[in-house]
């Protein structure tokens, strides 16, 4: 029988659709931006981990992307590292969005979870967004959508309930060692948090096919020595020429909108000052190259 006061550690995966605020919720844990955020789907192309400490626990969360339905082959990788996720938790938190329809995609992902043992509590977020009657429809409609251990109606944004979903995770850790630091709030390189800040900032300032054709590549680091200045030398990878032009904007306008907001956050991340030079490059339907997929960093 496990002592109360025995230290628990453990792995949690987050699973959801896309945009039902798994990075939010992520960043709404440690009260840092770890993660990007953005309407468009696949926003999240690599496994981030979040580490919450708590006075007899630590909890790793594993951000994932998205579950959909696949379009080319790093469609299906995200896919497979969702998949795998299953594999390798104490628990699971599956998202949905309270504030619209458990539909077929929520009901897909119920299934796929069913073939499970993982203790599985269903986080139905953007409470903010909706009033007390259609909360408790969504609850409902929930319920017969799988088999969950909870069920916790929170918003990641305002963080109404988030201690309450830590407490449920707690319940599903084994006993075991504090893996991390207790400064440490994620695990990820430096050199990957900064190519996220970049992707995310193209995501949001363009539209159509560029942001799913971005990829983004950290050439170089480095601290300038005696000055608090920092050189971050990157390329972003788009697969068509017209896209490089869209990217790069009239005179260079879109490339330099991208550079300043990405450079608020790195700057942020690092604590000094940033020089960002950016360069755009053309690799073509790199989307469809698995080898490609490693030299960008999306491996499993």
């Amino acid at each position: 029988m496990n002592n109360k006061d025995e230290f628990k550690s453990g792995f949690v995966g987050i699973i959801g659709r896309p945009n039902v605020g798994k990075s939010t919720l992520i960043n709404s844990f440690v009260d840092e931006k770890i993660a990007i955020t953005s309407d468009k789907p696949q926003t999240t192309r690599n496994k981030i981990r979040c580490i919450v400490n708590r006075k007899n626990a630590q909890i790793i969360f594993i951000d994932t992307p998205g579950f959909h339905k696949p379009k080319d082959p790093l469609g299906k990788y995200l896919n497979q590292a969702v998949e795998s996720t299953f594999r390798e938790v104490d628990a699971i938190v599956f998202v949905a969005d309270a504030s619209e329809i458990i539909g077929r995609g929520d009901a897909y992902i119920a299934n796929q979870l069913k073939k499970i043992n993982t203790p599985v509590i269903l986080v139905l977020n953007k409470i903010d967004k909706i009033g007390k009657n259609k909360l408790k429809s969504q609850i409902e409609a929930a319920k017969e959508r799988g088999r969950f251990t909870h069920i916790i109606p929170l918003s990641a944004k305002t963080k109404e309930n988030i201690i309450e979903l830590l407490d449920s995770v707690c319940t599903y850790m084994p006993a075991g060692p504090k893996y991390y630091s207790d400064d440490m709030v994620t695990d990820q390189p430096e050199a990957l948090i900064i190519s996220e800040f970049i992707r995310e900032k193209v995501l949001n300032l363009t539209s159509e096919e560029v942001p799913y054709s971005v990829a983004v590549e950290i050439n170089e680091i480095e601290a300038r020595p005696n000055k608090d200045l920092t050189d971050v030398f990157a390329t972003i990878y788009v697969e068509r020429d017209s896209q490089k032009g869209i990217l790069i904007g009239k005179g260079g306008t879109m490339l330099k909108k991208v550079g300043q907001q990405a450079r608020f956050d790195i700057e942020k991340l690092l604590g000094n000052q940033i020089n960002l030079q950016l360069y755009v490059k053309v690799k073509k339907n790199w989307r469809r190259d698995e080898r490609t997929f490693q030299q960008f960093g999306y491996n499993q």
